[in-house]
């Protein structure tokens, strides 16, 4: 009673004692329930709860709790999450990607959704850097119209040496071709380049590569050339002039105008090179081969959902 006294006596500091200076008066018969609702901007129901509350539990009965669902109707079944989170743990892939793969077998859900459950469990990363976003007016491309080819240094030196992956992707399609090499001239540019002839199942009629010294040397031996105005052109130029290939050349310094390769190998580094350990060059191509295998068939935001060699049946018929 001495407590509910000084309780009286000033402001409430929380919602427990302001629910205490009603409930006890009514709890000590000092005054009628209905009588307090009279006066009780909550109504009368409100305070039969608490009174109710009260004489259950004590004054834990009155510690105000969560309004916070503890299920919605149309909460996503958990094997379903199970499925998203073990997807995610194993390949790495988007919330998007994600979705392609689990819409081939009829589970149909957001693609914010996805990145909601993802968030959930922690597996999306903490901070994202703003993006400049341009609209780009994309030509519609035929496959093997305009193949970019790139040089990725191959992370670890396996035996004791630098090895190279070469890279050539087809623009309209995103179908890929992958070599490992011990160098990076011009014979092994040139090689690169007659594999993916060779295996491609199209013509290839334009290629786009960076100003390296493998590809041109425009700027490495143009100005040494005897005759300036004539200056003596680059084997992969020649090469190209040979089978009727078109060479273009990006900007110096502009990596992003050869950006689908670009992207290609950052996703080379984290699902493949971070992933995996070489034992020796053998074991890196193979291991090469399976990996290029399952990038044609994973599914592609900018293909729609589409895998590359899905894309690339289409475009063909």
């Amino acid at each position: 009673m001495a407590r509910y006294a000084n309780m009286c006596t000033r402001l409430p500091k929380d919602a427990l004692e302001e629910r205490l200076r009603w409930v006890m008066p009514i709890i000590n018969k000092e005054i009628k329930l209905k009588d307090a609702a009279m006066v009780f901007g909550g109504g009368k129901r409100t305070l039969e709860r608490w009174v109710a509350s009260y004489k259950k539990n004590g004054e834990t009965g009155l510690i105000p709790r969560s309004t916070r669902p503890k299920s919605h109707p149309r909460e996503t079944p958990i094997r379903i999450k199970e499925q998203i989170i073990a997807l995610r743990a194993k390949t790495r892939l988007c919330a998007r990607k994600i979705n392609y793969k689990i819409k081939k077998e009829n589970i149909l859900i957001a693609d914010r959704t996805i990145g909601k459950i993802l968030k959930a469990e922690g597996l999306l990363r903490r901070y994202h850097p703003k993006k400049i976003r341009y609209k780009y007016i994309k030509l519609p491309l035929l496959s093997g119209e305009l193949v970019e080819i790139d040089i990725k240094y191959v992370p670890e030196n396996i035996e004791e040496k630098q090895y190279y992956q070469y890279t050539a992707i087809d623009c309209a399609s995103r179908w890929r071709y992958l070599e490992a090499y011990d160098g990076m001239g011009n014979s092994e540019t040139l090689d690169f380049l007659k594999k993916v002839m060779r295996v491609a199942h199209f013509r290839i009629r334009a290629i786009k590569t960076d100003n390296g010294a493998c590809f041109t040397n425009r700027y490495t031996g143009y100005k040494k050339s005897a005759d300036a105005t004539n200056p003596r052109l680059h084997d992969l130029d020649l090469f190209c002039q040979e089978h009727g290939i078109i060479h273009y050349l990006i900007d110096p310094g502009k990596p992003a105008q050869n950006g689908k390769v670009e992207r290609s190998h950052r996703t080379d580094q984290e699902l493949f090179y971070d992933r995996n350990v070489f034992k020796n060059v053998a074991d890196l191509k193979k291991k090469l081969r399976i990996w290029n295998n399952y990038y044609n068939n994973l599914e592609h935001c900018s293909l729609g959902g589409k895998t590359p060699n899905e894309m690339l049946a289409l475009i063909n018929n």
